[in-house]
C-alpha cells in the first residue's frame, strides 16, 4: 500500500469516527412531553392553556433546548381514577420523557407505581396529598405546595384566634384523608384537636351532604375546616346555607380549592356569593413580577381566542412553571451527553407469550438521570423561586389569606413557613431572620356580617353533661348547700364554676346532690361513686384521706386546714387593776377566804411553840393576815416550826403551782 493510499485510508477512518461521535452526541429534533389532567374542571381549564403556552414559549426560546422541540402529548383523566389510569398507560406508550400531572392525588397514588417501573418522572402541579411525598414514590415530584404546609397555615389561623377544637369536613378519598391527617398533626403542635371528622363520600349528592352537615352541626365546635374538591365544595355551602350554618357564631376556614373557584369565575353570581360570606380562604401565594404579568396577559389573550369563559387561577401558574422545569432538566440532560432511549421490559410478557399490549410500554433508560436533573432545578418562574428542598418540596411555601365579602374577597394577611402569619408579603420576610412571635392579620368580617370574633363553640346538642356529685348535708352550708335538684350554692361550688369557665372549650355540668340534707352523707361513699363511674367528679368540703386517695384523685387543697376559735373583741381603756380581769369578783373573794383559812390553821398550829405567832391580839391578827396573803406572792418572814404547819404549806404551795399552770 502506497503512502497516498495509507493517508487516504486514515482520513476515511477519521471521518467515519467523527461522524459516529457526532451521531452519538446529536440532540434529538423532538422530545415527547406528556400531560395528564382533567380538561373540563376548574383547575384543568386553567392548566390546559398554561401548559400549551409554556410549550410554545419553550420552543420559541433559543436559549433552552436549542435545536430540539417539545412535543406535547395530553390525556384527559375525566375526574376518574380508573380512566386516569387507562389514559396514563396510553400516554406511556408515546415514549414520553416526563409527565406534567396528574391533577388528582388519587390518580397520583396509582400511576406513581407505573412511573416507578418505567422510570418516567411525574411533575404534578395540583396533587397536594402529603402522602405522595413518601419514599414509596421516588419518581413523583410535586411542583406545587404540599397540603402539609397548607394545614400548618390553617393551624396557625386556629391558634391565632385561640380556638382549640375544629370540625374537619373533607371528601373521603386520598386527597381528603391525607390533608386531614396533616391537619391533625399541625393542630397538635398548637395544643388543638379535630373534635369531629365529617367525611363526605366522593360524588355525593345534596341529600348525603346535608346529612353529614347536620351531624357536624350537632357537635360543640363551630370552627369548620373544609378540604374538598370544587364540585363537592359548591354543594356543601349550598346545603350549609339552607341549614343556616353560614350565620353568626360560625367560623369557616376553606383550603385553596375555593380560591381557585373564585379566581376562575369570570362573572360571579351574587346568589352563589351569598352562600360564602365571611369565609376565610387560603390561596397559594405567587409574588408579583413582570414575568407573571406577561404570562397573565398571554393567557387571557389565548382564552379569548378560544372562547374560554373561565379565568386563570394559581394552579395555572404552577402548571406553566412545571413545563419550564422539565425543559430546563431535558436541556441539562442532553448537555451532559445523555441520550433519550427506551427499552422493553421482559417482565411484561406472561408465560404464554401474550403481552396484553403491555409490551408497548417501555422503560426510559435515562429516567434516573433525568430525575436528578429535575431535583437540581433552580430558576425564577411566574410563581417565584422554583427550587426543591431536601424534602423534595418547593422552597419558600406561602399562602395568601383571604376573607370573602360582598362580590369578591379581600386580602387579610399571609402565611409562610418562614414567619407564620403576617401582613407583610412573604418575599419581604424571607429576606429577614425568622420571627414567628409577632403574628398578625387584618380584621375579619365573619359570617352573619359580624365583626366580633366568634368564640368557636357551643354546647353540643347530643352531648352528655359532666355528672358532679355534691354532698347535701346539715352542717357548714356556707361551703356547700342545696336548695333543690340542680340548685347548689356555696364557696366550693363557686370555686368549681370559676375553674370551669377558665377552660377554652365548653363543659356542660349536671350537679347531683347526695344526701337528704338532715344529716351528713358518707364522704368516702361519694368518692367511691366517682371511682365506680357513677359520678364523673365530686365537689364539696372533702378531706383528703388515705381510703379516698387509694381509689380516686383529689385536687390541691384550696381551704386552709385546722380549727380556729372566733370571739368578739371589746376595746377597754388601760387600768392599774387590769390584773384582776382574769377572775371574777366572786372568784377573788373565795381565793382570799381560802388563804385566810390557811393563815388561821397555821396560827393554831404554831402560836403555842413559835414566838413569831405570839404577842398582843392585834399583832397576832396582823400576822395571820400577812402570812395568808404573802403566801400568794413571796416567801414567808415567819419560820414554821411544827411538822403539821409545814405540811399545810406544802399542800398550799402545790395548789398555787397548779393554778399557775392552768
Amino acid at each position: 500500500m502506497g503512502a497516498a493510499q495509507l493517508v487516504a485510508w486514515f482520513l476515511a477512518l477519521a471521518a467515519a469516527a467523527g461522524a459516529a461521535v457526532s451521531a452519538a452526541g446529536a440532540r434529538p429534533s423532538e422530545v415527547a412531553l406528556g400531560a395528564l389532567f382533567t380538561y373540563d374542571s376548574t383547575i384543568g381549564r386553567a392548566a390546559r392553556l398554561a401548559i400549551e403556552l409554556a410549550v410554545d414559549d419553550v420552543n420559541a426560546d433559543g436559549t433552552v433546548l436549542a435545536g430540539t422541540k417539545l412535543s406535547l402529548k395530553s390525556r384527559d383523566t375525566n375526574c376518574s381514577a380508573f380512566l386516569g389510569t387507562v389514559e396514563a398507560f396510553q400516554l406511556m406508550e408515546e415514549n414520553v420523557v416526563a409527565v406534567i400531572g396528574p391533577q388528582s392525588s388519587g390518580i397520583g397514588h396509582v400511576i406513581s407505581h407505573v412511573a416507578n417501573e418505567l422510570h418516567v418522572p411525574l411533575l404534578s402541579f395540583a396533587a397536594t396529598d402529603p402522602a405522595l411525598a413518601a419514599l414509596e414514590y421516588p419518581y413523583f415530584l410535586r411542583t406545587t405546595i404540599s397540603d402539609y404546609f397548607q394545614m400548618n397555615a390553617v393551624a396557625s389561623i386556629v391558634d391565632y384566634y385561640q380556638w382549640k377544637r375544629v370540625t374537619a369536613i373533607y371528601v373521603d378519598d386520598d386527597y381528603g384523608r391525607g390533608g386531614v391527617s396533616a391537619l391533625g398533626d399541625a393542630l397538635a403542635t398548637k395544643r388543638a384537636i379535630i373534635s369531629y371528622k365529617a367525611a363526605i363520600p366522593p360524588n355525593s349528592n345534596a341529600d348525603v351532604i346535608s346529612d353529614v352537615l347536620v351531624r357536624a352541626n350537632m357537635m360543640e365546635s363551630r370552627v369548620m375546616v373544609v378540604h374538598v374538591n370544587p364540585d363537592t365544595g359548591k354543594r356543601i355551602f349550598s346545603a350549609a346555607n339552607k341549614l343556616q350554618m353560614v350565620a353568626s357564631g360560625y367560623v369557616w376556614i376553606v383550603t385553596d380549592w375555593l380560591a381557585a373557584v373564585l379566581d376562575s369565575s369570570a362573572s360571579r353570581d351574587l346568589k352563589d356569593m351569598s352562600h360564602i360570606q365571611g369565609l376565610i380562604v387560603l390561596r397559594q401565594h405567587t409574588p408579583e413580577s413582570d414575568a407573571k404579568n406577561k404570562f397573565i396577559s398571554k393567557w387571557n389573550t389565548m382564552a379569548r381566542n378560544r372562547s374560554v369563559t373561565s379565568g386563570l387561577n394559581s394552579y395555572g401558574f404552577y402548571a406553566y412553571d412545571s413545563v419550564w422545569t422539565v425543559a430546563r432538566a431535558i436541556d441539562q440532560f442532553l448537555d451532559s451527553g445523555q441520550q433519550i432511549n427506551f427499552s422493553t421490559d421482559p417482565r411484561l410478557h406472561d408465560s404464554n407469550g401474550n403481552t396484553l399490549r403491555l409490551s408497548t410500554l417501555k422503560i426510559f433508560d435515562g429516567g434516573e438521570q433525568m430525575l436528578q436533573q429535575l431535583l437540581l432545578t433552580n430558576f425564577t418562574g411566574v410563581t417565584g423561586p422554583v427550587q426543591f428542598g431536601s424534602d423534595r418540596n418547593l422552597v419558600r411555601p406561602a399562602y395568601d389569606i383571604l376573607n370573602v365579602g360582598g362580590s369578591g374577597s379581600r386580602l387579610i394577611g399571609y402565611w409562610s413557613n418562614h414567619s407564620g402569619l403576617s401582613i407583610a408579603a412573604p418575599e419581604i420576610l424571607y429576606q429577614k431572620p425568622p420571627n414567628t412571635s409577632a403574628q398578625q392579620l387584618y380584621n375579619v368580617l365573619w359570617p352573619g356580617d359580624s365583626t366580633t370574633m366568634p368564640r368557636g363553640w357551643v354546647f353540643r346538642n347530643n352531648g352528655q353533661a359532666l355528672r358532679v356529685g355534691v354532698p347535701n348535708k346539715a352542717s357548714f352550708k356556707d361551703l356547700v348547700s342545696s336548695r333543690g335538684p340542680g340548685n347548689v350554692t356555696g364557696y366550693c361550688i363557686d370555686v368549681f364554676n370559676t375553674a370551669i369557665k377558665l377552660l377554652p372549650y365548653p363543659v356542660p355540668v349536671q350537679f347531683v346532690t347526695i344526701g337528704d340534707g338532715t344529716k351528713n352523707p358518707s364522704y368516702i361513699g361519694i368518692v367511691s361513686m366517682v371511682a365506680a363511674n357513677t359520678l364523673d367528679a365530686a365537689v364539696g368540703d372533702f378531706a383528703i384521706v388515705r381510703n379516698g386517695t387509694a381509689i380516686s384523685e383529689y385536687t390541691q387543697p384550696y381551704v386552709e386546714a385546722g380549727l380556729v376559735i372566733v370571739a368578739p373583741v371589746k376595746q377597754t381603756p388601760p387600768s392599774a387593776w387590769a390584773f384582776l380581769k382574769p377572775f371574777t369578783l366572786e372568784m377573788w373573794c373565795v381565793t382570799g377566804a381560802l388563804f385566810i383559812l390557811v393563815g388561821v390553821v397555821v396560827w393554831l398550829l404554831e402560836h403555842r411553840i413559835n414566838e413569831d405567832f405570839r404577842g398582843s391580839p392585834r399583832r397576832q391578827v396582823i400576822t395571820i393576815i400577812w402570812f395568808s396573803f404573802s403566801t400568794m406572792f413571796t416567801a414567808h418572814r415567819e419560820n414554821i416550826l411544827s411538822a403539821l404547819g409545814r405540811f399545810v404549806l406544802i399542800i398550799c404551795s402545790t395548789q398555787e403551782l397548779q393554778g399557775l399552770i392552768v
